[in-house]
């Protein structure tokens, strides 16, 4: 049976919740059929975050990695398909720090493609009857951070196992006061369950998902 780890994060920047984790667990707990999911919660810290990660591959031994990371104000659910190589923090992270212009990994390539079938897991979504688009960027924070390490350590040194990230909406209970999209967690785990099971697909699909700015 195919294994995957599921990442979120711990939530950030003063909320209470962090529905990428709250939707990891979930799909952890109720699988799709035919894979075995296992989550792991990571710290909104740069560097930390990255530990951690590195920790819960050795630990899983995993086929296929997801990372989950919140966007706030994003409609549905993102699949990234890019990472590059800079920490450039708006705001400072659970531990206080706030990198600007820092490579993630000093002397790595400039950026690394997602090796999941990313537009196939986008077409999954839509087909569960949920929102999704194709992303070219994860921001600069710790979403990109810890999908760039991801991509660097399959790249160097497991180059079997297929990694990307995942952005999702807010949860309604953090948007009350906000005219912002949400999903709950558990419509977000329904749409993850059916990128999961789109990931292990040999081969991407070749529809334009792309974008003109």
């Amino acid at each position: 049976m195919p294994r995957v780890l599921l990442t979120g994060f711990e939530p950030f920047d003063g909320a209470a919740l962090n529905p990428s984790w709250e939707a990891a667990r979930l799909v952890a707990a109720d699988p799709p059929r035919g894979l075995e999911v296992t989550s792991a919660r990571l710290s909104c810290v740069f560097g930390r975050a990255v530990d951690e990660l590195r920790a819960a591959v050795r630990e899983t031994d995993p086929d296929v990695v997801v990372c989950l990371g919140q966007a706030t104000g994003r409609p549905d659910i993102s699949v990234e398909r890019i990472a590059v190589n800079v920490d450039d923090a708006r705001i400072p992270d659970n531990a206080g720090r706030r990198p600007v212009d820092r490579p993630v990994v000093r002397g790595g390539p400039a950026a690394y493609f997602a090796t999941l079938p990313v537009k196939a897991c986008v077409a999954a979504v839509r087909e569960a009857g949920l929102p999704a688009s194709l992303s070219h960027t994860a921001g600069t924070f710790v979403c990109n951070h810890v999908f760039y390490a991801l991509m660097h350590q399959l790249a160097t040194e497991r180059p079997t196992t297929r990694g990307g990230f995942v952005h999702v909406p807010a949860l309604p209970e953090q948007v009350l006061d906000r005219a912002q999209p949400s999903l709950p967690a558990a419509t977000t785990a329904h749409a993850l369950r059916a990128l999961l099971t789109a990931s292990l697909r040999p081969t991407d699909l070749h529809t334009p998902e792309g974008t003109t700015h």
